[in-house]
């Protein structure tokens, strides 16, 4: 304890240059935060802060740091992050990481709750985070003291060495800088910045960042091993932009983790645009299926619903890096090399999804504007109707040309002339001819053609076909990658059984009539 308490004393002696060299990461609005609210606020969110601090003697601010870095104070309605991780207080129930069930165990509330009530969910967290303090040995007066529970932080995150340095630095970062940020429903929560002197003798991260071998301006946190491939078995060709679905430190500790099988080259913090290499890039990372080995990887911290995520310097970040490793591998910089996780083939996710900006990306690139793989495959299909622009328009309008209703130029422009395409396909189909196109006429459209029989086992384009129609009929995303696998049956039987037709997971007559008559 005395050589600790030394430390510490030494640390605040130089509380300010900390704060300034820890002053990097950008507030959620762009001001900083002065000051946090009363206990007594009527603001949910900040109500159960104030109430889970005082519950379990966690510094408030701390502890709003913590849910601002795993979250952006988002709980997302309880859907589960990639690493099974729930809520503002990202409370996690995996293999490596079990602070759910801790939570439930120290709280006494339930791990339903715990996973949607967000109020159920702050006081969970505060529960673990003391619990890491107590093992410890933090005492009253350190608990007082932020810069006490930086260990505790660190243990907070279930990783270990730099991943944790990495999660315990963003959380403080945001104490240095503070947090001002706006919660879903509208309420402001407020950190005031402050500076800070983390005791870091527990976890020290200068002795365990390491420089990125590939990308000089990154920095180096492995993988475990067992979650990439060392080599390749074809060249890279091709750039795939993911949305990691969590946090930076949370999802580069996920790819240490020896139960999650994924990892991936890169993954870019989005205050900042700091990036942190896993796999080196002569290596397969485990990132977007049949692609991985001919891919080179980039994660984004964040979440594919909430745009708030995709800042300026995270694009800047990822875009210099893209344009690096372009002139590395000779990769063309247009919207067929550089691609989406949800344009690789046989993709089942949506990321980096509606809010990414492709056409800044591209532009920042210096690349060719465009849309990604094919034109005609999407994770999901959107209603289409006049004054609607963008690539799934350009599909509409390609699918019709083929058939033989002559919507014009496939320019992405849903003008007078698609619209008038769409309703003679519409009448062609017995369908409402009101010009717009919903779930019934993607579906036609997108299986419109030759009725081969299809089954498992079976390949090529008319099984893409079935694959993008299955999507669009049933609302979930069917990998459209031409191959009649174990996935594509399930969903033939799913489309029949809802249909009412003979349910066999086969293609038949009966099963492209329904499709091709929009059902």
């Amino acid at each position: 304890m005395p050589l600790r308490t030394a430390a510490r004393t030494r640390a605040r002696a130089c509380a300010c240059a900390v704060a300034a060299l820890t002053a990097t990461a950008l507030l959620a609005t762009g001001h900083p935060a002065t000051a946090a609210p009363r206990a007594d606020t009527p603001d949910p969110m900040n109500r159960a802060f104030a109430e889970a601090a005082d519950a379990y003697g966690v510094p408030r601010d701390l502890l709003a740091a913590v849910g601002y870095g795993e979250s952006r104070l988002d709980g997302h309605a309880g859907r589960p992050s990639q690493a099974n991780g729930y809520g503002v207080m990202h409370l996690a129930s995996n293999p490596a990481n079990r602070s759910l069930e801790k939570a439930s165990e120290l709280t006494g509330e339930s791990a339903a709750r715990l996973r949607r009530d967000t109020t159920a969910n702050i006081l969970g967290g505060a529960a673990v985070l003391r619990d890491h303090a107590d093992a410890l040995g933090l005492d009253a007066a350190e608990r007082r003291d932020v810069n006490s529970w930086y260990p505790a932080v660190a243990r907070y995150s279930a990783a270990e060495g730099p991943a944790a340095a990495l999660y315990a630095d963003a959380v403080y970062t945001f104490l240095a800088e503070g947090v001002s940020a706006t919660a879903p429903g509208g309420e402001e929560v407020l950190v005031p910045s402050r500076p800070v002197a983390p005791d870091k003798d527990a976890v020290s991260a200068s002795d365990v960042y390491a420089a990125s071998p590939d990308y000089p301006s990154a920095r180096w946190v492995a993988a475990y091993s067992g979650n990439f491939v060392v080599g390749r078995k074809a060249a890279v060709d091709k750039v795939v932009i993911h949305t990691t679905q969590g946090s930076y430190a949370g999802s580069i500790s996920w790819y240490q983790n020896p139960a999650s099988k994924v990892s991936a080259h890169y993954t870019i913090r989005s205050s900042d645009g700091e990036v942190t290499q896993s796999v080196l890039e002569k290596d397969t990372a485990w990132h977007a299926g049949s692609t991985n080995s001919s891919s080179v990887g980039i994660e984004h911290e964040g979440y594919v619903d909430n745009p708030a995520w995709y800042t300026e310097a995270m694009y800047r970040s990822s875009a210099e890096l893209t344009k690096h490793l372009a002139a590395r591998y000779g990769i063309p910089k247009n919207r067929s090399h550089i691609i989406g996780h949800s344009e690789a083939p046989g993709a089942d996710h949506t990321d980096p999804g509606p809010n990414w900006d492709w056409n800044h990306y591209m532009e920042l690139i210096d690349g060719e504007p465009g849309s990604g793989g094919d034109g005609l495959t999407f994770p999901t299909y959107t209603t289409q109707q006049s004054g609607s622009t963008g690539p799934q328009v350009k599909a509409v309008q390609t699918l019709l040309n083929a058939q033989g209703y002559q919507a014009g130029a496939a320019d992405g422009s849903f003008g007078p002339t698609t619209k008038g395409a769409v309703q003679a396909f519409q009448r062609a189909r017995a369908l409402e001819a009101d010009g717009t196109v919903g779930p019934k006429t993607w579906t036609a459209l997108l299986s419109a053609g030759t009725t081969p029989a299809l089954a498992k086992g079976a390949s090529g384009d008319a099984v893409k076909r079935l694959q993008r129609a299955l999507t669009a009929a049933l609302g979930t995303t069917v990998g459209a990658d031409g191959s009649f696998g174990p996935a594509t049956e399930t969903a033939v039987r799913t489309y029949q059984t809802g249909r009412k037709l003979s349910v066999d997971g086969k293609v038949g007559p009966a099963t492209w009539g329904a499709l091709q008559s929009g059902k």
